[in-house]
């Protein structure tokens, strides 16, 4: 077969990798499945095999159920109507024929998916030998061929007998086209499962009335006294009448009957009918059924949120008033729910939790990390350092007036403001004062955790806020080992501090005098890298080892309790309360912070247990050291 520019031969021949790449982005969820996908997600099938997952293919298909649509309505509608077959119909019938035909070519050349292997089959012989050796070969054979034509060729006459209608009802084989279109939706999230699953439940109720309607009216076609019979005793020589009279009336009575209405205006006459109208009747009983199941199942699907909702708000409001919880904190508990619910859609977690974690990272990434690099605490930090926090976050929603951090409450997270607004508030003679407002890039918490006290100020949203939480435990793993971030962070945070309000510094007694000490530090700091810059030029260390007096990585992110006595003195004193400080450079620099801080200057660092420290790098977060 050689390769033409026709539509058809499209199908057959061998693609180019930029139809591949088509090919693959029409279903790139199934395809990596099949074991086929190679080299950069291209197919690579023999020469003249159609891909089952050709977008061109699947057009083709849907195109037939189409017609299988036509052929489901007129196959019956010619076993009642017999004229209806040897007229317009027969023209119809013969081309849809010919394109079931052509389908039936074309799937000896479409690749199968092996069951054992899960690959795609794309050898000529086993995919003929497949179709040929199935039932449903035969079955598309018989449903395609049109015996009467053929009738008419062969003999020249047309058949009077019902033998020719009655094989045309194999067409319905063809059904099963339309059951895979539904299943295929039925999947397809672009398509409302909803609606999909109501047009399945309207096409079967519009089959079975039209399918009832053609075989009652063919018993009294073809009994033999027309006027004893359901229509001839409303409808004088209705055979001779129009064939939509006919098909009006049997409508009418199926839909009549289906509905259990039962006017009585058309009614069984004869036996014939009467048994007809049992079965009939009967069957409606379980297509009734599964019409109200699969209605009943549809609505309690979408209203299942709301049911679960009004459950968990019951329970909320027993327990509360068997508790007798005061009613703004009844209000809070309401609300916290209902937006719960409401934003199901928009929780990070709950939404993401089946997701792997490189997914869920990336996402974060994107929603997040703009509002993480224009906080003051994280300006100039590293990428990496950027994304690394970003990952850890988790993301919250919270509704207006509800309190997100309490006062005195344990410093274990920090939150940063995506969107909304909160208030930033403490209590003075029992009465709220309000002290700062904080909108989008705020942050809220993060003193408490990073200088590792109770929660200073109350935090309460004005407006529904979405707030990410970043973990305490989380943040310093993250910290300690990246000694250039985390003198940034604390560099950021510490200009943070000197711009706060007097009222805020107030509430933190220690900040006044943590302030003065960073404004004399940064003297004493340029004086001693001058001096370690004089000292490196005239004695360099050949080997390269640190000196004991070098800088600890995190030294700049570790606190550490200061005392000025030996740790066997157990006398009460001034210099027996320990100062909580940030761990200097250099052990220089620790004599010279304790010598500020108690008086006297100190020659020797022991630990708690008497041992003698001689490098800062060996100190741990909430060490207790002696100056002694």
């Amino acid at each position: 077969m050689a390769e033409t520019n026709s539509p058809l031969p499209l199908l057959f021949r061998r693609r180019s990798s930029g139809e591949m790449k088509n090919l693959a982005s029409v279903s790139s969820s199934l395809l990596p499945a099949f074991g086929t996908v190679v080299d950069d997600g291209y197919l690579h099938l023999k020469k003249y095999v159609i891909a089952p997952y050709d977008f061109r293919y699947r057009w083709w298909q849907t195109f037939l159920v189409a017609l299988v649509l036509y052929s489901a309505w007129a196959s019956t509608f010619e076993v009642a109507f017999k004229k209806a077959a040897k007229g317009a119909l027969l023209i119809i019938d013969l081309v849809v024929d010919v394109f079931f035909a052509t389908d039936i070519i074309l799937t000896f050349f479409v690749a199968y998916l092996d069951k054992t292997t899960y690959l795609l089959v794309d050898d000529h012989k086993r995919i003929a030998l497949r179709y040929v050796t199935r039932f449903w070969f035969f079955m598309d054979v018989a449903s395609t061929l049109p015996f009467q034509f053929i009738y008419r060729i062969v003999t020249g006459k047309w058949h009077a007998g019902e033998v020719f209608s009655f094989l045309n009802l194999l067409r319905l084989w063809r059904l099963w086209r339309v059951s895979e279109l539904f299943k295929r939706l039925e999947k397809d999230p672009r398509f409302s499962y909803f609606w999909t699953r109501l047009l399945k439940l309207v096409c079967v109720t519009v089959f079975a009335v039209h399918s009832a309607g053609c075989f009652y009216y063919w018993l009294a076609a073809r009994h033999r006294t027309p006027a004893k019979t359901w229509i001839g005793s409303e409808v004088e020589d209705f055979k001779h009448k129009s064939i939509w009279v006919g098909y009006t009336y049997s409508i009418y009575w199926s839909i009549v009957t289906l509905t259990t209405v039962g006017y009585g205006d058309l009614h069984a006459v004869n036996t014939g009918e009467k048994v007809f109208n049992m079965i009939y009747m009967l069957f409606n009983i379980g297509l009734t059924s599964y019409i109200i199941g699969n209605m009943t199942n549809l609505i309690v699907h979408a209203a299942v949120r709301t049911f679960a909702m009004r459950d968990t708000i019951n329970e909320l409001l027993r327990y509360a008033s068997k508790n007798r919880l005061p009613d703004g904190l009844r209000e809070q508990m309401l609300s916290h729910m209902q937006l719960k619910f409401k934003t199901a859609e928009l929780q990070q977690e709950e939404v993401l939790q089946d997701l792997p974690k490189a997914i869920r990272s990336s996402i974060s990434q994107h929603l997040f990390r703009s509002t993480v690099e224009k906080t003051y605490l994280f300006k100039g930090v590293s990428e990496d350092f950027v994304s690394q926090l970003v990952s850890e976050m988790k993301a919250e929603y919270f509704p207006p007036k509800v309190e997100i951090i309490l006062p005195n409450e344990i410093p274990t997270d920090f939150y940063i403001l995506v969107s909304g607004a909160v208030d930033m508030l403490t209590y003075k003679n029992g009465m709220e004062q309000f002290l700062s407002k904080l909108g989008s890039a705020d942050m809220a918490g993060e003193i408490a955790v990073i200088f590792n006290i109770p929660q200073p100020f109350m935090v309460r949203t004005k407006r529904l806020s979405q707030v990410i939480r970043i973990s305490h435990h989380h943040f310093k793993q993250m910290v300690q080992p990246q000694s250039e971030d985390g003198k940034i962070i604390i560099a950021n945070f510490m200009e943070h501090l000197k711009g706060l309000k007097e009222d805020m510094l107030q509430e933190i007694p220690f900040l006044t005098e943590l302030l003065a000490e960073q404004s004399i530090e940064p003297i004493a700091q340029n004086e001693k890298q001058q001096s370690r810059e004089a000292l490196d030029s005239t004695n360099a260390n050949p080997e390269g080892t640190p000196n004991a007096s070098s800088p600890s990585l995190s030294a700049s992110t570790i606190r550490v309790i200061i005392y000025g006595h030996h740790p066997t003195e157990g006398t009460m004193s001034s210099d027996r309360l320990g100062k909580l400080i940030y761990l200097p450079d250099s052990i220089e620099d620790l004599f010279r912070l304790a010598e500020k801080k108690f008086g006297k200057r100190g020659s020797t660092i022991l630990m708690a247990d008497g041992s003698e420290v001689e490098e800062l790098n060996a100190l741990r977060e909430n060490d207790h050291l002696f100056i002694v």
